[in-house]
């Protein structure tokens, strides 16, 4: 009786141990994700909302604002939504879409 009261306790213990190092993980990635926005590597897309590395993002001047966006889908839908609302940004050359 007492064997399988000792491997049933040894069961668990193991059990909150691998448990725990999984809950432990998924905490530390949480950080590491909240660190690295924090510290700028990570900016949101205002399109999709998704998270892109600053430096591999797609871009766009907006003024003084750059926004960064994760694909060339979601820029595109951010240009179409800006030219609805009246706005055209200058492209990659300086020229506005209008003038070519």
């Amino acid at each position: 009786m007492i064997k399988w009261l000792l491997l049933a306790v040894a069961a668990f213990v193991l059990y909150k141990l691998i448990t725990n190092d999984g809950r432990r993980k998924g905490k530390n990635e949480q950080r590491n994700r909240e660190s690295r926005i924090a510290s700028g590597e990570l900016v949101q897309d205002p399109v999709c909302k998704a998270y892109v590395e600053a430096e591999s993002s797609i871009k766009v001047r907006d003024g003084a604002a750059v926004h960064h966006f994760c694909s060339y889908e979601c820029r595109t839908r951010f240009m179409k939504k800006l030219e609805e609302e009246g706005r055209v940004l200058p492209d990659c050359e300086g020229r506005e879409k209008d003038e070519e």
